[in-house]
């Protein structure tokens, strides 16, 4: 269920409710009815504006797009020793802790 942002002037409290696409909230009431919270010292009455925000996307992707995109995913296989899943030919598969011969050359990464 997607998320939606209330601001209440009154109070100058920003709240997140989850609710359907097509339920209309107006009142600091509702919001706080809607997400289990006490009003406190607010008027129920008092109105609530529903802000615009930015949708939060997430994209999963696999070791391979990872590394395409320059990015480095370590996963710990043991002390101090991770498998670095997104190696490139010229890199250590296995970083270890405190040899510093098997970390990423960044400046191979990373260009301007």
């Amino acid at each position: 269920m997607p998320g939606y942002c209330y601001f209440c002037d009154a109070n100058q409290k920003l709240v997140i409710v989850h609710h359907d696409v097509d339920t209309r909230l107006g009142t600091w009431g509702e919001v706080c009815y809607l997400n289990q919270l006490d009003p406190g010292e607010t008027d129920p009455a008092t109105p609530v504006r529903k802000l615009i925000t930015a949708p939060a996307i997430i994209k999963s992707c696999g070791d391979s797009e990872l590394r395409n995109l320059g990015f480095t995913k370590l996963v710990k296989r043991d002390e101090g020793v991770y498998e670095n899943v997104t190696a490139l030919d010229h890199e250590s598969r296995y970083m270890v802790a405190g040899d510093s011969s098997t970390l990423p050359d960044i400046r191979k990464k990373v260009s301007d």
